[in-house]
């Protein structure tokens, strides 16, 4: 053949197995056998060994390249990957409804209900119909680059179709979607695991992340996962008007997406809930319940996001299954913070294909309460369908002598004095206690906060047991002749480690905050100290008053933040990363007009379309200061329904005080 020839025989075998693989993977209706699609994948493959030029980025062959790799690259999604607000109840998806309809001063709204998969989210980024990168959703903001791993799973288009799409595939197209793994799948592999040897995983979820996660792509494609498709997350060259239209899109683009609802009200939504509810046992995959998302995507922008998840969209789970099993024991775990909960010790049961057999009891009130005693047959369920936990006693069924349980004085890991604060048992040791330094390093180390992978629960452990690690500094003393000693430790994964070391030494100040385990700083009151201060060393010098002036902040959070930055052992540790070279960073963020400037605000009352820190948020980017309480140096109260004490005394002041929405109209969208 000629060259002309050998490339137009390579664009009709790619066309012609892209197809193939969409009939197979996406409609299930295959309509070759196995040893003609085999033939055909053959030739192409041969064909582009003797010509590797002229091989299409859309190639068919692209599903399985490359070989073992040393770890994933972090990526900035095209837009945030938000997550949803979870509801449990019928009456808070009517409020969902409720809100929604007040901001849009509207008396009813479509919806469209889509199948909640319990898989891994990930986004796929299209340029011109072509899949040119892959990631995980990591912490909504960046995740892992898995693009030859995504290529393997036969139902993500490598090449968006254009045949018959009423909406083109032009420019730049952002898709999220979930991987997973189907049950006969599942069961299939993890069979082969256990006759193997190997240890089996523990759903579908956690097979579809650790497949998806493998630096092997060739062990990703031995694994059937499959893809479904549920948003266009950016496609500034593609008019969508509705949610509804947008799902049709992606079918067009050659997509596997579910069958959604289209419901002309709440009422349908929930009767939709009700019915797939009842299918649930019978679907060929995992789901935890059903997302309602508002159709029209105009009044989708119009309700806007909260801080980390939209106004438009909720997640209408499905209620926990319960499971009957004994408790055979009662055990108790020192967290991080020295908080002893108490765990039920269970005989293994199956709750919805996980094999349960620890559930958590949380504190000696809940005890007592449930009246939970060793021996007891208990029920139990997935909360959430993720942490398990004792409902209820049969009483019934308990043994004779069975007797009240009570949390134990001493610490059982350290043998320190144990204190009752509130509802919680405290051991008194603070980071003498080894159970607590080790939830203090691995917390400190995990995804989200200072993201060194490597360092989980078993090294982190053998760094305690060998001395290496007494605090947190010691992490960025370590060198490779101390790793050389660890278990499971060789030449490549010590050079990870060490390159992990050094890639976390420039983390967003306020992920530094949150990673140190200050108690009742989590990740927002972290944003809030790093917006207001900007440098560690500056924190370390306010003072619980300036801490509590924050808008966001109250009393106790403030003196628990001024009392760990007093004491001497921790400014100790945190001199000593800072010499390592740790320099955490402040977030750079666009400055735009500030029509606010040189106003000091307080807000009071009920806010109906933002939340507090985010109200706090928008006022200090339009160049205010946010106050706390009502003084002289207050120049603007915004006022929400049921405002108090604080609108009565600015009005005495004779204070300017607007609502939220003349608020929202001064610092614009």
């Amino acid at each position: 053949m000629t060259r002309a020839q050998v490339e137009k025989r390579i664009r009709e075998l790619s066309d012609e197995i892209g197809e193939h693989d969409h009939r197979y993977y996406v409609l299930d209706q295959p309509s070759v056998s196995d040893a003609a699609y085999d033939k055909l994948f053959r030739e192409l493959k041969q064909l582009e060994e003797e010509y590797p030029d002229l091989r299409r980025p859309d190639s068919p062959t692209l599903r399985v390249s490359g070989g073992l790799r040393a770890g994933f690259r972090k990526v900035r999604h095209v837009t945030p990957m938000l997550s949803l607000d979870s509801l449990m109840e019928a009456d808070d998806l009517r409020e969902f409804d409720e809100r929604a309809r007040r901001i849009l001063e509207i008396d009813s709204i479509g919806y469209v209900a889509e199948t909640k998969f319990d898989g891994l989210s990930v986004e796929l980024v299209y340029e011109d119909g072509v899949l040119v990168r892959g990631s995980t959703r990591g912490d909504g903001d960046q995740g892992e680059d898995v693009t030859e791993n995504l290529r393997t799973i036969r139902a993500v288009p490598l090449g968006l179709r254009t045949a018959g799409a009423k909406h083109k595939p032009i420019g730049r197209i952002a898709v999220r979607g979930e991987a997973l793994m189907l049950l006969s799948e599942f069961e299939a592999m993890n069979k082969r695991m256990v006759e193997q040897g190997d240890e089996p995983f523990a759903n579908p979820r956690n097979a579809a992340a650790g497949t998806v996660r493998m630096l092997d792509p060739a062990i990703t494609a031995s694994r059937r996962l499959d893809f479904f498709a549920y948003e266009v997350m950016d496609a500034p060259e593609v008019t969508l008007a509705t949610q509804w239209e947008m799902m049709a899109a992606l079918r067009e683009w050659g997509f596997h997406v579910e069958e959604g609802h289209r419901c002309k009200d709440i009422d349908a939504a929930l009767a939709f809930h009700a019915d797939l509810g009842a299918r649930r046992d019978q679907l060929p995959y995992e789901i935890d319940g059903v997302v309602i998302k508002v159709d029209r995507r105009d009044w989708q922008a119009q309700l806007g996001m909260k801080s980390r998840s939209p106004r438009w969209a909720a997640a209408f789970k499905f209620p926990p299954r319960i499971e009957i099993t004994t408790l055979l024991d009662i055990g108790v775990q020192v967290g991080r913070t020295g908080k002893l909960t108490p765990v039920a010790l269970l005989k293994p049961v199956d709750v919805s294909g996980v094999t349960v057999s620890r559930a958590t009891l949380h504190n000696q009130d809940e005890v007592t309460r449930k009246d939970v005693r060793i021996g007891d047959t208990v029920r139990i369920r997935r909360a959430g369908d993720v942490i398990p936990e004792v409902v209820e006693v049969l009483t019934e069924h308990r043994p004779k002598g069975a007797k009240p349980w009570t949390m134990p004085s001493k610490c059982p890991v350290c043998g320190a004095p144990v204190e009752k604060e509130g509802a919680y048992h405290i051991c008194t040791n603070g980071l003498a206690c080894p159970a607590q330094l080790h939830g203090h390093i691995v917390h400190f180390c995990a995804r989200g906060t200072m993201d060194i992978t490597g360092l989980g629960d078993k090294t982190v452990r053998q760094l305690l047991d060998r001395g290496l690690v007494k605090n947190l500094a010691d992490i960025y003393r370590l060198t490779p002749i101390d790793l050389a000693g660890l278990d499971g430790f060789a030449e490549k994964s010590i050079e990870n480690l060490i390159n992990a070391i050094e890639a976390s030494k420039k983390p967003r100040l306020d992920r530094f905050l949150f990673a140190l385990g200050i108690d009742h700083v989590g990740e927002t009151v972290a944003r809030l100290l790093a917006d207001r201060y900007g440098k560690v060393e500056k924190l370390m010098e306010a003072t619980e008053e300036d801490i509590e002036g924050i808008h966001g902040i109250g009393s106790e959070v403030a003196q628990s933040v001024a009392t760990f930055f007093g004491s001497a052992r921790n400014r100790k540790v945190i001199e000593a990363m800072l010499e390592a070279g740790v320099r955490p960073q402040v977030e750079k963020r666009t400055t735009g007009p500030q029509p606010l400037a040189g106003e000091t605000v307080v807000f009071t009352g009920t806010l109906e379309q933002l939340t507090r820190p985010e109200a706090a948020r928008r006022a200090e980017l339009a160049g205010a200061r946010v106050a706390s309480g009502i003084s002289k140096k207050v120049t603007l109260v915004i006022a929400g329904p049921g405002a108090g004490s604080k609108l009565d005394e600015a009005k005495k002041l004779g204070l300017a005080v607007i609502d939220e929405a003349a608020f929202l109209k001064k610092v614009g969208p």
